[in-house]
């Protein structure tokens, strides 16, 4: 075919390196994308996306991937596909989704994560205040942001988290009831004063018997924990020559299933954590069960595992369920110098937070240093992509079921 013709050519025409190959020819052609768009989809993409717009606000960038004259004809071709589906199913759920009349603007924040836990917390307070000051309406944050990310540390930073459907009150006067919990205190005076959902990406936690969880805090504007989720797969592998990490060492894995309402502008919002991304009965479980128009993963994927997996996973989740997929990573940091090892071991994080359409285009993603993605997500696509390709309505029950024990 003329595609196959043009591959060989490529690759006849190509450099070999000792890496994977398809990476190599990745890495050769992140230039022609851009660095705001360093973890795309390799030249191969069926359906590649626009190279985003980036405009400046102080030191951060404003990342939001938007149409221009080099958007692809595969590409015109699917969002076409999605838009001029028929909208009646999106009337009920998300009626002025896309005319602008409801804010479903969101802000993935990615930034850099140290040993001290008072920079973190000031840093989490800064990008929070710059998310409202975008008009996000919803806020990721990153995978254990106020930690480092090794497991010695994780009972060090722990703290006493509240329980799901704790509601925030506090006047100055009686006693502060976060007290025991700073670094989610934040996250509640944020939601509260911007009025905004946060997904608290996560921090370790500890509990009355001194098991240590890595634990998201959903709240409400309204300052209610709407959601509360312990990561259910803990991260433990062993990559040869790669890198090898067990989470189990220290923490202990969640049992439960999280979802929330995030009212009308977005519907039914499902949290996992890293790890958890790579397990699609969960996320399907999520979306049978709560209908899920977002799926938001806060994660630290590393060197090892970003590079190969850390969209193709978000892609795949997406498509599977038909509905958004939102990643919010700390920023980059690299090893240390000889001599200059912090207490804990390094972890490099990939970065490249990203959100992903449900047709398994990236909408809005950066690359691996500080950084703030906001998209305007068009949640009719949503249910146009589920009314146009109905698959939750053509599962074959009387082969294969999914059920949640």
């Amino acid at each position: 075919t003329m595609r196959s013709s043009r591959l060989a050519l490529f690759l006849a025409t190509s450099t070999r390196t000792p890496s994977s190959s398809a990476f190599a020819i990745h890495q050769r052609n992140l230039s022609k994308i851009g660095k705001s768009r360093a973890a795309s989809s390799s030249i191969f993409s069926r359906s590649p996306i626009s190279s985003p717009e980036i405009k400046t606000y102080s030191s951060k960038t404003f990342t939001r991937a938007l149409p221009n004259a080099n958007f692809s004809l595969a590409a015109r071709r699917s969002s076409a596909f999605i838009r001029n589906m028929s909208t009646a199913a999106s009337t009920e759920t998300n009626a002025n989704a896309d005319d602008g009349s409801s804010n479903t603007r969101v802000a993935l924040l990615q930034f850099k994560v140290t040993e001290d836990k008072a920079t973190n917390q000031a840093t989490a307070r800064s990008f929070l205040r710059q998310a409202h000051e975008k008009g996000a309406s919803l806020v990721v944050l990153p995978e254990i942001w106020n930690s480092p990310y090794a497991t010695t540390a994780f009972g060090e930073y722990a703290e006493s988290l509240p329980a799901m459907g704790f509601q925030y009150k506090y006047d100055g006067k009686d006693d502060d009831p976060l007290s025991a919990c700073p670094s989610a205190k934040i996250l509640f005076e944020a939601a509260v004063n911007y009025k905004i959902h946060i997904i608290g990406g996560s921090i370790p936690e500890i509990d009355t018997n001194g098991n240590i969880y890595n634990t998201c805090l959903c709240i409400s504007p309204e300052g209610k924990v709407v959601g509360k989720h312990r990561k259910v797969h803990l991260f433990d592998i062993d990559v040869p020559g790669g890198i090898t990490f067990r989470e189990s060492d220290t923490l202990s894995p969640g049992n439960t299933m999280t979802a929330f309402d995030a009212g009308e502008s977005f519907g039914s919002v499902g949290v996992g954590i890293c790890y958890d991304i790579r397990f699609p009965e969960y996320a399907m479980l999520l979306t049978k069960k709560h209908m899920c128009n977002l799926l938001v993963y806060p994660g630290a994927f590393n060197m090892t595992t970003g590079p190969a997996h850390w969209e193709l996973l978000q892609k795949a989740r997406a498509v599977d369920n038909q509905c958004f997929v939102l990643t919010a990573s700390p920023a980059r940091t690299e090893e240390p110098n000889d001599g200059e090892e912090g207490k804990y071991k390094h972890y490099t994080a990939w970065g490249h937070s990203t959100v992903i359409n449900p047709w398994g285009e990236v909408v809005g993603t950066c690359g691996a240093e500080e950084d703030i993605v906001v998209v305007d997500l068009a949640m009719g696509d949503v249910a146009r992509m589920r009314e146009g390709i109905p698959t939750f309505s053509q599962k074959r029950d009387d082969m294969y079921k999914l059920t949640e024990s």
